[in-house]
């Protein structure tokens, strides 16, 4: 057994590293709350999910092995999404009226797709919808957030689960959402679905994703402004859910 010196030693050293590996890595957690914030409503406050993720970074300090082989920043990086997620789940951040909103435009362009045989243009959405343009994106803008694949997939328009997918969640047998994200045929669907996205939903989706631009850069690399930026990139999330309807 070490000696008491020693054991204060090495927790002075540890207590030092984990302050060392927070105040380095803090700019990280601004980082990922600016990133996952562009994609939620405006009510969420970016400064909960710095703080969330704060204690996500304190906890990744403490937990770091470096024997594993694994780099700090992308361990942290991990746990302090893992902490700002568990928090918006939590908190329900995404009002049921604009999920509601985002399944309807998602069906008003899986509708058109069928019977167009391309994608929609926002015209004939707002069109479809029995909506003006401006409403429609005004529409978009509120749904910032909407995901690939979220819980309320299992809920109908009301809000009550529904009995098949509910039954699925608990099955032993099925599948998790996880594995079905990470399985190479979802990723071909999605790369494929991805390609039919018109030309300007492709290049917002790569520069915020593959390029990790922030909707303001976006915007000045667009011509258009943050708020239109948020708008197209909904809209595209929204695209490919309509395409993927068989996976989620």
């Amino acid at each position: 057994m070490a000696a008491p010196h020693k054991i204060r030693a090495y927790a002075q050293v540890a207590a030092t590293r984990e302050q060392i590996d927070i105040e380095r890595h803090t700019p990280l957690v601004k980082k990922l709350a600016s990133m996952l914030v562009a994609r939620l409503p405006a009510s969420v406050d970016i400064n909960d999910l710095i703080q969330v993720g704060i204690i996500g970074l304190m906890e990744a300090a403490k937990q770091f092995d470096a024997s594993q082989g694994v780099q700090f920043e992308t361990f942290a990086s991990q746990r302090i999404r893992g902490a700002m997620l568990d928090e918006l789940r939590r908190e329900d951040w995404m009002p049921r009226q604009t999920r509601r909103n985002s399944r309807q435009i998602e069906t008003a362009i899986h509708t058109l797709e069928q019977q167009l045989g391309r994608p929609p243009l926002e015209s004939e959405i707002a069109g479809h919808m029995e909506l003006p343009l401006e409403q429609y994106q005004d529409m978009l803008g509120e749904c910032r957030g909407v995901s690939l694949v979220h819980f309320s997939d299992f809920e109908d328009d009301e809000g009550n689960s529904s009995g098949h997918h509910v039954e699925n969640v608990v099955d032993e047998n099925s599948h998790e959402p996880a594995d079905i994200l990470a399985s190479g045929a979802f990723r071909s669907a999605l790369v494929e679905a991805i390609k039919l996205l018109p030309e300007r939903d492709q290049l917002v989706m790569s520069l915020y994703y593959e390029q990790e631009l922030n909707l303001k850069e976006i915007g000045a690399v667009l011509g258009v402004s943050e708020s239109r930026v948020c708008q197209l990139h909904s809209q595209a999330v929204t695209r490919l859910r309509s395409r993927l309807r068989d996976w989620i």
